[in-house]
């Protein structure tokens, strides 16, 4: 077994554990694919797309870094910088997700009381009452949330153990690290979403449809504390 054989093992080695070990990679999607009630094959599709873009903003800088002759340090830096921000980002959008969820649960609680505009959709569809372009505009806005967070996100140890390494080989040795882990990261992101989606799709729910948005926001923001407070 060649280096190059090698680096390509540890690439995929490394895709699985890196995603498996940080919970941030699917407990995000599996949270709000329940509590957005979306199907499987919706939940799928961007999760493999976020996957996309988390892997590819670091193969991207890396393969840029090491064109033009950059650093290893300063990549390290970039990436460094990355995992910082997207740590805040995913806090940030974990605690404005909890803060729609408490508001979701008191509206649900006291929508009898409350004007047709603050009603909540299920309860306006029943009574045939206008739906707000404002509200249906918030359902295609958290799965953009998402990618972007995930797009920001750096997969750190690709361009120092992985990329710069098969990079002293060949051009095509670090095309092919670099994929091999992408896929690694992605198939583990995707299958480990699909299992706690369908896990989930045997628990009833019904009568806590109040809380649901609530407890998403909750898992979504320990897994960004989890980030900044822990290192996750």
């Amino acid at each position: 077994m060649n280096d190059i054989q090698v680096l390509m093992f540890t690439a995929l080695s490394l895709g699985f554990i890196h995603t498996l070990l940080g919970p941030d990679h699917y407990l995000p999607f599996i949270a709000i694919s329940k509590a957005r009630n979306w199907s499987t094959r919706r939940t799928m599709w961007i999760t493999f797309f976020s996957g996309i873009g988390h892997v590819g903003s670091s193969v991207l800088i890396g393969a840029i870094g090491i064109a033009l002759g950059t650093s290893l340090s300063k990549l390290n830096g970039i990436e460094a910088f990355r995992g910082e921000l997207v740590a805040w980002l995913l806090f940030a959008f974990g605690v404005g997700y909890t803060l729609y969820g408490i508001y979701k649960y008191i509206r649900s609680s006291h929508h009898a009381h409350l004007p047709t505009f603050l009603m909540p959709k299920k309860v306006r569809e029943h009574h045939h009452l206008p739906v707000t372009e404002e509200e249906a505009e918030k359902v295609n806005i958290t799965p953009w949330i998402i990618f972007l967070i995930f797009v920001f996100g750096p997969c750190e140890v690709l361009i120092p153990l992985l990329m710069v390494p098969a990079y002293t080989h060949s051009v095509a040795g670090m095309a092919a690290v670099a994929s091999i882990f992408s896929i690694g990261t992605i198939t583990t992101m995707m299958t480990v979403v699909y299992l706690g989606h369908k896990g989930f799709s045997f628990v009833n729910f019904k009568h806590q449809e109040r809380y649901v948005h609530l407890l998403a926001g909750v898992v979504i923001l320990i897994s960004g504390a989890g980030m900044v407070f822990l290192g996750w």
